[in-house]
This record gives structure tokens, C-alpha cells and sequence, in this order.
């Protein structure tokens, strides 16, 4: 195989390796297996978004914590990666979709994560992962851009130029 080649097969299996890491983080915060979502994270990553939590007991802590918020069911649905690959480093830019369960309300949140990954010994790992939502709202009230139930997501609000 010549060099270019390789260099193009190593491309390719980079930007399935990182969308297999947004699964498995979905699949891991979406059925509480809290030890398999923090191994996605690098020994002092860390998580910005509602909160923000560095490093491995801190994230265990904030994920496993998601429920006394009043989150007590979620699904993340991640798509269109926007994979920007420099060596062992990588930025990700995606879409969420979260229809979630928020003190005993069905809601509805859509948003963007942009997340910071590097290479460890192979695998792929989260350095920082933020989520940035541009709405969260109680799922019978429709959603625009304007409207929040949950402040810590009005917080991460992002402001459209």
C-alpha cells in the first residue's frame, strides 16, 4: 500500500472512529452506564453545558446527578458530524436532538455539541465536550428559538449573529 494511501485509509477510519464515540456516548448517558460514559472522556476531560464538570469523578458526579435536576429520562440523537481531523487531534461539530423528560414533562431540545477529541493509544477520547442548545422547551408548547423551561440550558443559549 503506498503511503497516500495509507494516509487516506487512516483518514477514513479516524471519521468512523469519532462517530462511533458520539454513539457510544449517547448510548452510555441514554442508558446510565455512568463508568462506560466517563472511559469516553480523556482522565481530565471535561463536560460544558448545563454544568460543567472536569475530570472523571466530576463527570460520574454530574451524569449520575442529571436525575436530582429533575432529568429523569433522555434520548440523544447526534447527526450531521462536521469531522475537522489535524493529526491526533480533532474538532466535532453536530447536531442534537433531545426529546427528554424533565419533572415529569415531556420535553423537546435541539442544539449543537462542539467537542475537542484527541487520540490516546489509538482510540478516540473526548478532551471537552460542550452542548450548546438553541431550544428546550415542554414538548406540548411547540419549540422556536426563544423559548427555555430549564435554566441552565437558557444559559448555554446560543446567539445567532
Amino acid at each position: 500500500m503506498t503511503e497516500a494511501l495509507a494516509g487516506r485509509v487512516r483518514r477514513l477510519e479516524d471519521l468512523e472512529a469519532i462517530r462511533a464515540l458520539d454513539a457510544a456516548y449517547c448510548r452510555a448517558l441514554d442508558s446510565g452506564s455512568w463508568d462506560a460514559l466517563v472511559s469516553l472522556f480523556l482522565p481530565d476531560g471535561e463536560f460544558v453545558g448545563l454544568s460543567t464538570a472536569r475530570g472523571h469523578a466530576s463527570l460520574r458526579s454530574f451524569f449520575a446527578g442529571l436525575a436530582d435536576g429533575g432529568l429523569t429520562a433522555f434520548w440523544h440523537h447526534v447527526t450531521n458530524l462536521e469531522i475537522d481531523l489535524d493529526g491526533d487531534r480533532a474538532h466535532v461539530c453536530s447536531f442534537l436532538f433531545q426529546p427528554c423528560v424533565l419533572r415529569g414533562v415531556p420535553h423537546v431540545a435541539g442544539g449543537r455539541y462542539h467537542d475537542d477529541l484527541v487520540r490516546v493509544d489509538s482510540a478516540w477520547r473526548y478532551q471537552r465536550k460542550r452542548v450548546v442548545f438553541d431550544y428546550f422547551t415542554p414538548l406540548a408548547e411547540g419549540w422556536d428559538h426563544s423559548r427555555f423551561s430549564l435554566d441552565s440550558a437558557r444559559a448555554t443559549r446560543w446567539e445567532h449573529a
